[in-house]
């Protein structure tokens, strides 16, 4: 399986509104890359203007600053990682398929390189506010997930598909923390373990 890294990359442009600037391209994805690496706090505008290029002057002619180049640097990752995941689960034939098949591909994105965990979760608690731009951010993407989620298990020949679907969520999300903080990548085997019980549970 490619790298998440590489895929999304291939994304990119189309990730981004179609009037962006290629200057403003080059001020997310530089954005994008060091709040993934390094954290919000840590990215400062300094710094964004040393690993990017661009003038600070440029980057305040686009953006007010620094919260709203992180905004739109996840809103531009929240929407290419979505589609990446998608397209991989979609590759299976049946909805069944495709909820097992989420778990493969999070364990080929624990393994790609680079991997630094879930930027959503990650970001979403550097920030203590709750109703923090960043936070909802995260939390819209987390439910994006969940709207995915839930569209394949409404495929399915069962009673409470809702039901279902929250708790896939909770196992995707769980396998993501434990291979981040444990360095555990066989937690989306487990997790796949645990899916298929509650999919042959959900039939009954």
């Amino acid at each position: 399986m490619p790298s998440v890294d590489r895929v999304e990359r291939s994304f990119y442009l189309g990730a981004v509104n179609t009037t962006t600037t290629e200057t403003q391209q080059k001020i997310l994805a530089t954005a994008e890359a060091l709040i993934y690496q390094n954290g919000i706090h840590a990215t400062g505008m300094d710094l964004l203007v040393k690993t990017s290029g661009v003038a600070r002057k440029s980057i305040y002619r686009h953006f007010e600053n620094k919260d709203q180049v992180a905004a739109a640097a996840l809103n531009a990752r929240d929407v290419r990682w979505l589609d990446w995941f998608q397209q991989e689960c979609d590759k299976a034939d049946t909805a069944e398929a495709r909820i097992l098949g989420m778990f493969t591909v999070l364990k080929g994105w624990f393994q790609s390189e680079g991997y630094r965990g879930c930027a959503f979760i990650n970001t979403a608690g550097e920030v203590g506010d709750p109703d923090d731009p960043i936070r909802h951010i995260a939390r819209h993407h987390k439910q994006k997930l969940l709207d995915y989620t839930l569209e394949l298990t409404t495929q399915l020949d069962i009673k409470q598909p809702a039901t279902l679907a929250r708790q896939l969520l909770v196992l995707m999300e769980g396998a993501i923390t434990v291979s981040r903080v444990m360095g555990d990548y066989t937690a989306a085997d487990t997790a796949r373990d645990v899916a298929k019980v509650l999919l042959e549970q959900a039939r009954r």
